[in-house]
């Protein structure tokens, strides 16, 4: 579905998702939750920022003092890696945890920044999808593993593939919301109809709970006017769906994971690491995390920066 195909129509799919766009947690903001909130940060389409938006609002939210799980469900790794963890052949991953060979305790990881976990993958999780085609209930594998430790975490951030196989709707079967990533180009909205038959076929069977939490804008370029065509547009035809923040096209922020770092400990002043945090301050207050403390975008900066700049190693 591109742009020009949404504004003939009017059409933006948005049809499935049910009650608010933007869905709250269970408690107050301040208070403990009882359960994490688990967040889907899925779409189908490679390259539009899944994996930087899950390791740096993971990144910014821990900053903020919530407890924070982020698991990788793309075999590629890049989540971990962008984390400065490389899971070894021979390491317990995501894979186990699926194939009921482990459980999260044996597979979660510490990371440089304070209050975030990993739950690793590596390039077994391939096998993964072919080796559970024939297992009964293959669909709530990662939802029933995850309710064990769900209680532990203030937010859980599923990280998924390119892809809407048996990954990604373990994701969305385990998940209380969805985040879209969207790029902003022309074909932003191309293969987003069927990402939501997808949430709309899970709510009807295997989730009911799920609900779009936001459609995510990624790599806006301010000098570039198709940018702002495409902001001003998707709003248009998605209101009330589309994240506050909008991120930008940013050199440090996509240098990051070469170091194996969030953006918040490669570089936390650049423009793009700011948005991050600026997103975290922002579904933290709409999920209701305990985190969900600072008023400004300058003040949640500030507070991210000085937390993860205390447990960064000098040099």
């Amino acid at each position: 579905m591109s742009l020009a195909h949404v504004r003939e129509t009017g059409h933006h799919g948005f049809s499935c998702c049910r009650g608010s766009s933007l869905v709250a947690g269970s408690t107050v903001v301040g208070g403990p939750l009882a359960r994490a909130r688990i967040v889907a940060v899925a779409n189908q389409k490679g390259g539009v920022g899944k994996t930087t938006t899950s390791v740096n609002l993971a990144a910014s939210l821990a900053a903020q003092k919530n407890r924070v799980l982020l698991v990788d469900m793309d075999p590629q790794g890049n989540a971990g890696s962008g984390l400065g963890f490389f899971a070894p052949a021979e390491a317990r991953t995501l894979y186990h945890v699926l194939l009921g060979q482990a459980g999260f305790d044996e597979i979660l990881q510490p990371t440089e920044v304070e209050s975030l976990q990993l739950a690793p993958s590596n390039t077994h999780l391939t096998g993964a999808e072919i080796e559970l085609v024939s297992e009964m209930a293959r669909e709530t594998r990662l939802k029933r593993s995850l309710g064990r430790i769900a209680d532990r975490f203030d937010v859980i951030l599923l990280d998924c593939p390119p892809s809407l196989g048996l990954l990604t709707l373990n994701a969305l079967t385990a998940a209380d919301g969805v985040l879209i990533p969207l790029q902003c180009e022309y074909y932003a909205l191309e293969g987003l109809s069927h990402l939501l038959k997808t949430i709309e076929l899970v709510q009807g069977s295997l989730n009911e709970r799920l609900t779009l939490d936001g459609v995510l804008l990624t790599m806006f370029d301010a000098r570039n006017n198709l940018s702002h065509q495409v902001v001003e547009e998707v709003r248009q035809h998605m209101p009330g769906k589309v994240c506050e923040t909008v991120i930008p096209r940013n050199v440090r922020l996509s240098e990051a994971p070469s170091h194996g770092k969030p953006g918040l400990l490669y570089d936390a002043s650049s423009r793009g690491v700011q948005a991050y945090v600026a997103l975290a301050a922002e579904v933290a207050r709409q999920w209701s995390l305990p985190g969900a403390t600072a008023t400004t975008t300058t003040a949640t900066t500030t507070t991210a920066t000085t937390t993860i700049a205390a447990r960064s190693p000098a040099g």
